[in-house]
């Protein structure tokens, strides 16, 4: 390499703007930021309507267990299949049944569907809507593994850090904005139109992700059966000291410490502040991860970054027993920020971990695996937040969860030195 391609590589990587800089990049995150906009409006929504209906908190677990009992049991063939096909295709196919999926929940809420079908009667509106669900954790199954394996095709690798913490920022602003948008949206014109608008944002991610150039399949390695393939990338991470340590963590934080699955709870029967209220609360957490994701990609977490993840897991742990006891809107807000805030700092650690780690032609099923790990993991979180609601009380469940993330923590910092000691900038 001569002296000037050098210095135009470290400029390059110092750029804050680096990744935004390659178009089809730009286009996979703003496919990303409007997507997330629309699935975030679309949750928040399911879980308003589904406990209104049955003022049972179990009843917001099964949304979470319908989601991701099809998305679990499909993630390794689905890591398969996007090693050896079009990971772009796989993307179109599922966000087109993404659009088809919140139509049908538009269908729902229409007079015909409630009234003439389901008799106004709530059990089999809910149920309607678990099925909806259902289909679309089948489908994030299969899209998830492939949208987190194009990005590593969209950037150089020494931009790897970079390309992550926008696609956080990104993710995260669209969080902020989905259940913000769905409280101010329903509370003013009702569930139609805030069904409308989660389908023609859902078409917009249709079509930028359209525009992005195809990526060539990946070479698959000769002689692998089937079992294999699929058990590969399995096998990949719990080799891995690294990555496990830094999957679990994430595994067991959204676990156990996750209060947004029961903040249809706190908004209206321990904070009582209605469905705008709701919808801040559940715009919260995104608030602080954009601010958080905007610093990182100007100075990426690579320095000590096992000691940091290890740190904003913890303080996650905290703020999750702060919001439980807190009777203040104002301190619910601003704990929530914070835990969103030190939430993005471990996911932008763990993605890069996982793209600088993985080879390219195991992306895919590595990514299965992280899905596994952590995108089912606030599904079945939200389960298990149903289920400690119920039996533990509101309150005392996000409590026992906080303290159970701290817990978590602890066992990692003692059984993985390789975590502790990790800094991003020194990994081959």
């Amino acid at each position: 390499m001569t002296q000037n391609s050098e210095l135009k590589t470290q400029n390059f990587k110092k750029d804050p703007y680096a990744a935004l800089r390659i178009p089809d990049f730009s286009l996979y995150i703003s496919a990303r930021f409007v997507m997330t906009i629309a699935m975030q409006i679309q949750t928040a929504m399911i879980g308003w309507q589904v406990y209104d209906l049955t003022r049972d908190p179990l009843s917001i677990g099964y949304i979470g267990l319908a989601e991701a009992l099809p998305a679990l049991s499909i993630s390794l063939y689905a890591g398969h299949i996007a090693d050896k096909m079009s990971r772009k295709k796989i993307i179109l196919f599922c966000f087109s049944a993404y659009f088809i999926f919140a139509f049908g929940l538009l269908l729902l809420n229409t007079d015909f569907f409630r009234q003439d079908l389901f008799n106004n009667n709530p059990l089999r509106i809910v149920n309607a809507m678990y099925a909806i669900i259902f289909l679309t954790g089948v489908a994030r199954g299969f899209s998830g593994p492939a949208f987190a394996a194009f990005r590593a095709q969209l950037t150089p690798r020494e931009i790897f850090a970079n390309a992550s913490a926008w696609a956080s920022t990104s993710w995260q602003t669209g969080a902020v904005l989905g259940p913000a948008l769905m409280g101010i949206i329903f509370a003013s014109f009702g569930a139609l139109p805030t069904y409308g608008v989660v389908c023609t944002l859902t078409l917009v991610s249709v079509t930028a992700i359209s525009f992005i150039a195809p990526k060539a399949i990946p070479q698959m390695t000769e002689g692998e059966s089937i079992y294999e393939r699929l058990t590969s990338g399995v096998r990949f991470v719990f080799k891995n000291q690294i990555l496990v340590g830094a999957l679990s963590l994430d595994l067991f934080a959204v676990l156990f410490g996750g209060a947004v699955a029961l903040l249809p709870v706190f908004a209206r029967d321990v904070l009582h502040v209605g469905p705008v209220g709701f919808g801040y609360l559940r715009a919260a957490p995104a608030f602080g991860a954009v601010f958080m994701a905007l610093f990182l990609a100007f100075k990426p977490p690579v320095e000590n970054a096992g000691r940091n993840l290890l740190f904003c897991v913890a303080g996650f742990g905290v703020c999750m027993i702060v919001f439980a006891l807190s009777k203040s809107f104002a301190l619910s807000l601003s704990v929530l920020a914070l835990s969103g805030a030190l939430d993005s700092v471990s996911v932008v650690i763990r993605s890069t971990i996982v793209q600088m780690l993985t080879p390219e032609s195991m992306m895919g099923r590595v990514s299965a695996v992280n899905t596994m790990f952590i995108g089912s993991s606030n599904e079945i979180g939200q389960f298990e937040s149903g289920i400690a609601a119920k039996l533990l009380g509101t309150v005392p469940s996000v409590v026992f969860g906080g303290i159970m993330t701290l817990v978590v923590v602890g066992v990692v910092t003692a059984t993985a030195p390789k975590i502790r000691n990790l800094h991003l900038n020194k990994i081959d």
